[in-house]
């Protein structure tokens, strides 16, 4: 019999506030973290706005010669992972470490370290590069410090599945705990992109938008006028915990994971499928013993991109029948951005955050319905509405795809 397994902190730095009540508080009132990028490296790209992390504190974190010493993304992923724990209230000297670990991935790991160094050896000679400079950017390496810091000696590693990271992490947390393996994971994804040669690829692939003059209506979900995502960084970590465990110790919990589906769609590198989506999300609605008539809210993958929006809005259909056109679905990545590997944590914060407070956020920057998707995608502003159960959906190149399940808390 699986245990059950409930989050009882959470953590997020992000575009839109660098902890979860901030970044909630401007995700129901549909402001957006998207601007421009005043760096002369982006000058000759034709994308030139980003969901970028500003006056980010480390020193809140970290030391001085640490944050000198790790890429941003491991300083994001720490830093949300300190919140998790904080808000969990969790005493990290009376719990079992052996039985407490770390899933943080990343899609591209410390990029401006690698770029940093490899420009190094370039301009310097290969005698100049740092000795920090693999600890400090290799993926694993965000798992790695915050097990280090936090002294968790239970199972650690990093995926990376691109855009369905985070999904991937949580959900496999979520095993490990259900299982019986561990009682406490911190477990979400985190990104530090916004890099010159990071948007060179992306923009060669003519998959980012290009409305630089007007940055905050850039990111248009499920919109007939969308022309591609918009890149940002940050983290989202949660800290799950089997309940019997979290019980005992008073934890207030703020929600119960119940399902998880993860598939592949064995179909293109970056072009979606529908019929990988709709099978992570049967898939994590059958695990979680409901039916589809019982999911009220849907936290969508909803990148802006014009195939990816509709054969998510197919994926739902297929999935839901009738009830398709019942359901919320939002896309806060059109506030966010999107945050690759981290997207997914940060949407199961807000996913979590919605459930609570009995409120659907709103996908901003829809005034043209793309007629080829349909749904109730909650546009431009907040609905209040009773969510008991919402679905987190992550969906990656390479045909990666991870659903996740939650249910409001009312024990």
């Amino acid at each position: 019999m699986k245990r059950r397994v409930v989050v009882t902190g959470t953590g997020t730095v992000s575009p839109l506030g660098h902890d979860t009540e901030t970044l909630w508080e401007n995700i129901k009132h549909g402001n957006s973290g998207i601007k421009r990028l005043t760096s002369e490296g982006f000058k000759e790209i034709n994308t030139q706005i980003a969901g970028y992390i500003e006056d980010f504190q480390g020193e809140m974190y970290l030391n001085s010669k640490e944050m000198r010493r790790y890429d941003l993304f491991i300083q994001y992923a720490y830093a949300a992972a300190v919140q998790a724990i904080n808000e969990s209230r969790v005493n990290l000297e009376k719990i079992d470490k052996d039985r407490a670990g770390v899933y943080i991935g990343s899609g591209a790991g410390g990029l401006t370290t690698m770029l940093d160094n490899y420009q190094t050896m370039l301009n310097k000679g290969a005698k100049r590069v740092s000795p920090f400079m693999l600890p400090a950017s290799i993926t694993n390496m965000a798992s790695g410090l915050t097990a280090i810091k936090t002294g968790f000696k239970g199972p650690s590693f990093s995926p990376a599945s691109a855009c369905a990271t985070s999904n991937h992490a949580i959900g496999e947390a979520y095993h490990n705990i259900a299982h019986g393996y561990s009682d406490v994971m911190l477990a979400g994804g985190t990104e530090a992109t916004i890099t010159p040669f990071y948007f060179a690829g992306f923009s060669k692939m003519r998959a980012m938008s290009t409305y630089n003059d007007d940055p905050e209506k850039a990111s248009q979900p499920f919109n007939r006028d969308r022309d591609g995502f918009v890149m940002s960084e940050g983290a989202g970590v949660l800290l799950l915990e089997e309940y019997e465990h979290a019980k005992r110790r008073g934890a207030e919990i703020l929600g119960e994971i119940i399902g998880y589906g993860s598939t592949t769609d064995a179909y293109h590198i970056t072009d979606p499928a529908p019929h990988g989506a709709q099978k992570a999300m049967q898939l994590a609605i059958e695990r979680a013993n409901i039916q589809p008539e019982d999911v009220d809210y849907i936290n969508a993958h909803g990148t802006s991109t014009p195939t990816g929006d509709v054969s998510e809005t197919k994926a739902i259909k297929d999935t839901f029948g009738n009830h398709a056109y019942k359901l919320k679905v939002s896309s806060t990545k059109s506030m966010t951005g999107h945050l690759f590997g981290a997207a997914g944590g940060v949407e199961s914060i807000i996913t979590l955050k919605s459930m609570n407070e009995n409120i659907f956020p709103p996908t901003i920057n829809l005034h043209n319905p793309d007629p080829d998707c349909d749904l109730d995608y909650v546009p431009n502003e907040a609905v209040e509405g009773n969510i008991n159960i919402g679905l987190s959906n992550g969906f990656g190149f390479g045909g990666h795809n991870a659903v996740l399940c939650f249910k409001k808390w009312n024990e």
